[in-house]
C-alpha cells in the first residue's frame, strides 16, 4: 500500500470527526470572545465613562493581541509542537474572561482584552495545522473551511447572549457577557483531551515511532514500517525551514496574498461584529439597543447562512472562483448603503445581509489557502504571520470606525468598505492559486511545479505527498 493513502488518501474515521469538534471548538471561542464585546460595550461605556477613543482602543485591542499572539505563537507552535498549544491558549481564554467580572476601569478592560486577543491569536495557527495534518484530502477544503462557520456560529451565539443579558438585566450586565467565555472555554477543554500530535509534525522532527503508532490507532490497523519510511522520505524537509523563509520569494508572495485578502474579508465583518449595532442606529434600523441587537444578530446569521454554500463551491467549483466572486459581489451590496444612507431600514437590512451572506461564503477561505500553500515545517509559522498580517489593517480599520462614523459620515463609511472589498478582488486576480484536489506538499509548490507533475509521475519519482 503506498503510504499516500495512510492521511492523504484515509476514510473519515470517528477520530477525525471528533477532531473536527475539538479543533472547531476554538475558532467557536475566537468568534465569541471577540464578538462579545460588540454588545458589551454599550454598558461598558455607561459604567465606566469610556470616551470615544477609549470605545475604538477596546473594540480594536483584541485584534492587536491578536496580531502579537499570532505572530509569536505560530513559530512555537511549529517548534514545539500543535498539541502542547492545543490546551495552554485554551487556559489563558478562560482565565482573561473570568477576570472580566471584576473590571472597575477602562484600562482593565482594554488590559484583559489584549490578553483575550493574545490566546485567539495564538489558537489560528494551532488549531488549523492541527486539523490540516489530519484531514483527508477529500475532505479537507471543507472541514478547514468549517472552521470559519464554526468562527461565525461563535459570533451569532455571542450576540444571543449579549441580547438575553440585556433584555433579562439590561446593559449593566456587560461584565457577565465578557465573562461567559469561560463556560464555553471549559466544554472545548474537555473535547480536546486525548488528542493526538500531528503526525506529520512528529515525521519533520524524527518521531517516526509516535508518528506509527498514533496513525495505527486512527486508521485501526497496524501501520508497517515500510509505509512509515515511505512517509519519512516524503515529509523529511530538503532543506532546513526557517522563519525568514517566509519572507522571501514564493513564500513571502503567498503571506501577503493570505494576509490582505483575508484583511479585506475581516475589516468590513469584524466592522459589523464589534459596532453592528452601532452602525445599524447610524443608518436608522432600530429605535433602542435591543433592536439594533436583533438587527446584529439576523445579519450574524447571514454571515453563517453564506458559509454552507461557501463549503460546497470550496470543493466543487474551487478556492479561485470562490474568492473573486465574493470579493466582487460583495463590494458591489455595500454600494448601494453609501450610496442612499437614509434608506429605509428594510432597504438597510436587505443589502447588509446581502453583504454578510457573499462575505461568509467567501470568508471560508481565510484557514484555508494559508494551510495549504505552505509545507508542513512552516505550517503554523505561515498561518501565524498572514493573520498578523491580516491583523494590522483589521485593527486599524476597526478602530477607525466609530471615527469615521462620526467625522466622515455613514455614506462614506460604506463606500470605503466597498473599496477594501473591491481591493480584495483586485488581489486575488493576481495571486489567487487553485489548491483543490491537490494533495498538501503538491499545494507547497510554485504553481508551476504543482502542475509540471501528475499524480502517476509523482508517485513513480517518489514525491507523492500524504
Amino acid at each position: 500500500m503506498s503510504s499516500t493513502h495512510l492521511i492523504d488518501d484515509s476514510p473519515l474515521t470517528k477520530y477525525h470527526k471528533r477532531l473536527i469538534a475539538a479543533c472547531s471548538g476554538g475558532p467557536f471561542l475566537d468568534g465569541f470572545l471577540l464578538s462579545i464585546i460588540g454588545v458589551a460595550l454599550t454598558g461598558a461605556n455607561s459604567d465606566l465613562a469610556l470616551d470615544p477613543a477609549s470605545i475604538g482602543i477596546a473594540g480594536a485591542v483584541s485584534l492587536v493581541g491578536l496580531f502579537v499572539g499570532s505572530l509569536v505563537f505560530g513559530p512555537v507552535t511549529d517548534r514545539i509542537g500543535r498539541r502542547v498549544m492545543y490546551t495552554a491558549d485554551l487556559l489563558v481564554m478562560i482565565i482573561a474572561s473570568v477576570a472580566c467580572l471584576w473590571i472597575d476601569a477602562g484600562w482593565q478592560l482594554i488590559a484583559l482584552r489584549f490578553i483575550v486577543g493574545l490566546a485567539v491569536g495564538a489558537d489560528y495557527p494551532i488549531a488549523t495545522s492541527l486539523l490540516t495534518e489530519w484531514m483527508p484530502k477529500k475532505y479537507r477544503g471543507a472541514m478547514i473551511g468549517l472552521l470559519s462557520v464554526v468562527w461565525l456560529l461563535g459570533a451569532v451565539v455571542a450576540y444571543l447572549v449579549g441580547f438575553a443579558f440585556t433584555s433579562a438585566l439590561g446593559a449593566g450586565s456587560w461584565r457577565w457577557m465578557l465573562a461567559s467565555g469561560a463556560v464555553f472555554g471549559v466544554i472545548v477543554m474537555l473535547l480536546r483531551m486525548g488528542a493526538h500530535e500531528s503526525p506529520r509534525w512528529l515525521i519533520t522532527k524524527g518521531r517516526t515511532e509516535e508518528a506509527r503508532k498514533d496513525i495505527s490507532s486512527v486508521l485501526g490497523r497496524e501501520v508497517t514500517t515500510e509505509e512509515i519510511t515511505d512517509m519519512v522520505a516524503q515529509e523529511e524537509p530538503q532543506r532546513p525551514a526557517r522563519f525568514t523563509n517566509l519572507l522571501r520569494g514564493m513564500n513571502l508572495r503567498r503571506i501577503l496574498f493570505c494576509g490582505l485578502t483575508w484583511m479585506c474579508f475581516a475589516i468590513p465583518q469584524f466592522a459589523l461584529f464589534t459596532y453592528g449595532p452601532i452602525i445599524l442606529s447610524h443608518l436608522g434600523f432600530g429605535d433602542d439597543t435591543a433592536g439594533a441587537t436583533l438587527g446584529q444578530i439576523i445579519l450574524n446569521l447571514g454571515f453563517l447562512l453564506g458559509s454552507f454554500p461557501g463549503m460546497k463551491w470550496v470543493e466543487s467549483r474551487g478556492r479561485r472562483p470562490l474568492i473573486l466572486g465574493s470579493f466582487l459581489f460583495g463590494a458591489l451590496a455595500l454600494v448601494p448603503l453609501g450610496i442612499w444612507p437614509d434608506a429605509p431600514g428594510w432597504f438597510v437590512m436587505a443589502f447588509f445581509f446581502l453583504f454578510a451572506v457573499i462575505n461568509g461564503a467567501g470568508n471560508i477561505l481565510v484557514f484555508i489557502y494559508p494551510n495549504e500553500l505552505f509545507p508542513t515545517q512552516l505550517r503554523a509559522s505561515a498561518v501565524g504571520l498572514a493573520t498578523a498580517v491580516s491583523r494590522i489593517g483589521a485593527a486599524i480599520g476597526t478602530y477607525l470606525v466609530p471615527v469615521s462614523l462620526s467625522g466622515l459620515g455613514t455614506g462614506p463609511t460604506m463606500l470605503i468598505g466597498a473599496g477594501l472589498t473591491a481591493l480584495g478582488f483586485v488581489i486575488s486576480l493576481f495571486w489567487a492559486e487553485e489548491t483543490r484536489n491537490r494533495n498538501l506538499a503538491s499545494a507547497a509548490q510554485s504553481p508551476a511545479e504543482g502542475h509540471k507533475t501528475s499524480p502517476s509521475q509523482a508517485k513513480a519519482t517518489g514525491t507523492v505527498a500524504l
